[in-house]
């Protein structure tokens, strides 16, 4: 079996999830792949984008200004119920440190990339990583799925399919 255009596996994806013990950590990057998101559109996530009823993230001023829905599973919800029984997030879904009600921060996008490089570490992967690449991994794990790569073209916020079909 080849491996995706991506580089990755979606066994390898697993083994770096299953490899991080902080539940804040976790949630970061179990939000992060089965969503698409880019790391920019994560840390700017207010806990409000969180459609529990729908099951869904709204992404709001995403890449080129644009809004969109992405999908939420009901495994990352619940797993996100318990990362925000344990940090009390304020505004922001993931808040930096030094966050309060008055002043909440972003979580800085060198310490999600150090995240996931120590989860990759960890999961004794040798690839070159990404955040960036857990975006592609999804949206290359749909395909292969046999998603259609419209739908797959409107969750990542990709004007144009071309865009998407380079993936």
């Amino acid at each position: 079996m080849l491996p995706p255009a991506c580089g990755m596996f979606e066994e390898e994806i697993q083994q770096i999830l299953k490899s991080v013990v902080n539940i804040k950590h976790k949630a970061i990057l179990s939000t992060i792949y089965p969503g698409g998101l880019r790391i920019g559109e994560l840390i700017k996530l207010p806990i409000k984008a969180i459609d529990s009823q729908r099951i869904q993230i709204r992404i709001e001023g995403g890449k080129g200004k644009k809004d969109r829905y992405t999908i939420l599973s009901k495994k990352i919800l619940e797993l996100l119920r318990i990362y925000f029984q344990e940090y009390n997030p304020y505004y922001y879904l993931f808040e930096g440190q030094g966050s309060s009600k008055g002043k909440p921060l972003t979580y800085s996008e060198r310490s999600i990339s150090a995240i996931l490089a120590k989860a990759v570490e960890q999961a004794g992967i040798q690839k070159h990583i990404t955040v960036h690449t857990l975006r592609h991994s999804f949206a290359t794990h749909l395909l292969e799925n046999g998603t259609d790569l419209r739908y797959i073209q409107s969750l990542l916020g990709h004007e144009s399919s071309k865009t998407t079909a380079q993936i």
